[in-house]
């Protein structure tokens, strides 16, 4: 057993499905978003009564709750912020990650009991910086992705001991600074740093030589074009050594506008690789393949330890094309616990058969795989193939399920 900090396992919730998951997978803390000054407009996010749904539900798992309100406020946001402060606090969130100065402070007035922490849109590069936040009140700061392992040691050395550091270990990366874009404002008129990001970094661009307007010239890798802007994903699953050792205690995972599936894929894999890493270094070791595999199983791009271990070069920028890798389907979540022969009712997600091979994904078990042998439909007829989104369908399993295990299936590639 090491005696380093066993770090905090911080999840994603784009919504109430998704915190549920993110809790029953293995999550210590979610970040979430209220209706108002978060950075994912586009995310469901919640509403009063969902996020006091949320918040139960995540302190009933012994799991904490923390609201995003990281905008770059403009004059007219101020209008009620100090009362949306005060109920978010009165709901029981465990604190509320903020990163501009003036968002921080109507926080620090309306509800001085709730911890804040500081938001990477706040540029968190750099020991005096942290400092600051600390002596205003802040308890935690999240750290830019720009920043090494290196760097981040030496924040840990030279804060307080009881200001904390967390860092997003997977996920998408921006290619702007901190993802503080301006690029989107530019193209689409969406401020990202108001939660409307359009991505444009995904996109594909061309060339126009100014004296020669309205002829467009490809930057070409291939025949499809080119994707200069396009960042791998980041995934640090096989360096938690290296995390804790540079005194990060919340491993964040990125993602509110990602599936459930890769909530609870993403999630489980994170929590198995921490939890053998404290029980037996070797075993985490040893099964350092097993992780990046599962990781995997959900729909990413190829992976990067970004800036990590330095600057990344060219090779850490997808040229070819702005999809995704995707070599496993999310097929149904299961809804209710197996009657006495071992039926339970799930809900469809994506299309499969009868005869199909498929894999469950257990929440707090081990994953297995079967055979569909039958299913039925809601009025008890047997049917071959699910092809209706979101139908309820009954089906035997071979092994326990419980509500929110999840059902996905292999892609063959190509399909």
């Amino acid at each position: 057993m090491i005696n380093k900090q066993k770090p905090e396992l911080l999840a994603p919730a784009g919504d109430l499905e998704r915190l549920k998951i993110a809790v029953l997978y293995g999550a210590d803390a979610v970040y979430i978003g209220g209706e108002a000054y978060s950075l994912r407009a586009k995310a469901k996010n919640f509403d009063k009564e969902t996020m006091a749904e949320g918040i139960r539900f995540a302190h009933d798992h012994g799991a904490k709750v923390y609201v995003t309100a990281n905008i770059y406020a403009h004059n007219a946001d101020f209008e009620g912020m100090a009362d949306y402060f005060r109920e978010i606090y009165e709901l029981g969130a465990d604190a509320v990650l903020v990163s501009d100065l003036g968002v921080f402070s109507v926080a620090k007035e309306a509800a001085p009991n709730l911890e804040i922490h500081v938001s990477t849109q706040a540029n968190n590069t750099n020991y005096q910086s942290a400092k600051m936040w600390y002596q205003l009140g802040a308890k935690r700061v999240v750290v830019a992705r720009e920043l090494s392992l290196k760097e981040i040691g030496e924040i840990r050395e030279k804060i307080p001991a009881d200001m904390e550091i967390e860092a997003f270990v997977h996920g998408a990366m921006c290619i702007s600074y901190s993802g503080r874009c301006l690029l989107s404002n530019y193209l689409s008129n969406r401020d990202a740093n108001k939660g409307a990001c359009a991505h444009p970094c995904r996109w594909k661009y061309h060339l126009v030589e100014e004296t020669r307007p309205g002829q467009y010239m490809p930057i070409e890798e291939n025949e499809r074009g080119t994707y200069i802007y396009n960042s791998k994903d980041l995934c640090m699953i096989d360096h938690i050594p290296d995390l804790v050792n540079a005194g990060v205690v919340s491993l964040k995972i990125e993602g509110r506008m990602k599936t459930p599936f890769y909530v609870g894929t993403v999630i489980k894999a994170y929590r198995r690789a921490i939890d053998d890493y404290f029980t037996d270094p070797m075993c985490y070791e040893k099964n350092l393949p097993l992780y990046v595999d599962e990781v995997s199983k959900a729909s990413h791009r190829a992976y990067t330890t970004g800036f990590y271990y330095g600057k990344p070069d060219g090779n850490e920028q997808i040229y070819t094309n702005n999809s995704y890798i995707r070599s496993y389907d999310f097929i149904g979540i299961v809804q209710s616990e197996q009657d006495t022969d071992g039926y339970a009712w799930i809900e469809q997600r994506n299309k499969f058969s009868v005869g199909e091979e498929i894999e469950v994904l257990s929440a707090k078990g081990e994953s297995f795989s079967m055979v569909v042998t039958e299913m039925r439909n809601e009025e008890g007829e047997a049917v071959e193939s699910a092809p209706h989104p979101q139908e309820k369908l009954r089906i035997k399993f071979t092994r326990p399920v419980q509500p929110f295990d999840m059902m996905r299936k292999f892609l063959p590639e190509g399909e």
